[in-house]
């Protein structure tokens, strides 16, 4: 039915322990401070809005707590570019040797490890961030063309179930792009472009099998999410009820931010990893096919625009100095 071991994947998340209590760091974090901002701009609106009647304080409490829950938002809309590069980049830099049963090297920890390997392969972070920008337009353009209801599922009654099908495909290019990237480092490529646009052409060739295991997927890591979130919600509700005028709403917002957060530093590496199984289980000894890479250009302009910033990676690092320089007046 699927193509990875879900045992071999929860050990390598025992053997990149590091990884996971960075995560659980950084996502618990997010979600504490998700919890002071909402709760306390639900509080200072409430005092505010006291001066008034009930409606005014309760008012004030839903949008003081809405300023702080923005804030937040905001604040983590302008970091995304920093936990790609660092957390996500950085845990895909270990699996991947791993899965290859190749250690990484003694002396360093895996995070010492893991940011070298990323800043060899990508510089910075604004070129890991803009090649999985480019995946994820690439992935979502070849999907919506290839995947149509009569090829899924042929019964045009069942429109409303081909919706859900396709929001469950698009919400697994989240793994998808992330196992490109995996490829990206494993292929140990000097041009970040040229190995992006390999790994898609691979994706294509062999898309049936790999979105059916992505699907798959989704839809496990999906299920435990919302077990997490029932789980959760009473000591989120404790929690927020310590907010005066903050309740109702914003204890379901809160509770699917940390149920969100336990998925993303927990159950989300799982299932990338799964797939990182799959996609190197399928491609191996497979080499990037032309009349694929045809395909993709005609469907995504992104795609294109990959291959014109793999051409200009060359370009750039092997143009002769003396060819850059103007050479002197004799």
């Amino acid at each position: 039915m699927w193509d990875f071991e879900l045992g071999r994947a929860i050990g390598l998340m025992a053997r990149t322990a590091p990884f996971i209590a960075l995560r659980l760091a950084i996502y618990l974090g997010i979600t504490l401070a998700y919890v002071v901002a909402t709760g306390g701009g639900g509080g200072i609106g409430y005092m505010i809005g006291s001066t008034g009647d009930a409606e005014a304080a309760a008012n004030g409490a839903f949008w003081g707590a809405s300023t702080g829950f923005a804030l937040v938002s905001g604040v983590l809309y302008f970091a995304r570019e920093y936990l790609l590069y660092m957390v996500k980049a950085g845990h895909i830099a270990v699996l991947v040797p791993l899965l290859d049963n190749q250690p990484i090297p003694e002396g360093r920890n895996q995070i010492t490890h893991a940011t070298a390997v990323v800043r060899e392969r990508f510089v910075e972070s604004s070129v890991l961030f803009g090649v999985d920008q480019l995946i994820k337009g690439i992935l979502k353009a070849f999907n919506a063309t290839v995947l149509t209801v009569s090829a899924i599922l042929p019964i045009p009654a069942l429109q409303n179930v081909m919706k859900f099908v396709t929001a469950v495909i698009n919400m697994s290019l989240t793994y998808v792009d992330e196992v490109i990237l995996a490829y990206n480092i494993r292929t140990q490529q000097e041009n970040p472009w040229a190995g992006a646009r390999d790994g898609v052409v691979l994706y294509a060739q062999n898309y049936k099998n790999l979105l059916k295991n992505a699907v798959w997927l989704t839809v496990f890591v999906w299920f435990l999410t919302l077990l997490v979130f029932i789980i959760v919600f009473a000591p989120v509700a404790a929690l927020v009820a310590l907010f005066p005028g903050v309740a109702g709403f914003w204890t379901f917002a809160i509770a699917a931010v940390t149920a969100y957060a336990l998925k993303a530093a927990l159950i989300d590496p799982i299932a990338m990893t799964c797939l990182m199984q799959a996609y190197f289980k399928a491609t191996e000894g497979q080499a990037p096919r032309q009349d694929w890479a045809d395909k993709l250009n005609s469907v995504s302009g992104k795609f294109k625009q990959l291959g014109d910033k793999a051409m200009a990676f060359t370009k750039n690092r092997f143009t002769p100095a003396a060819a850059a320089t103007p050479a002197a007046n004799p």
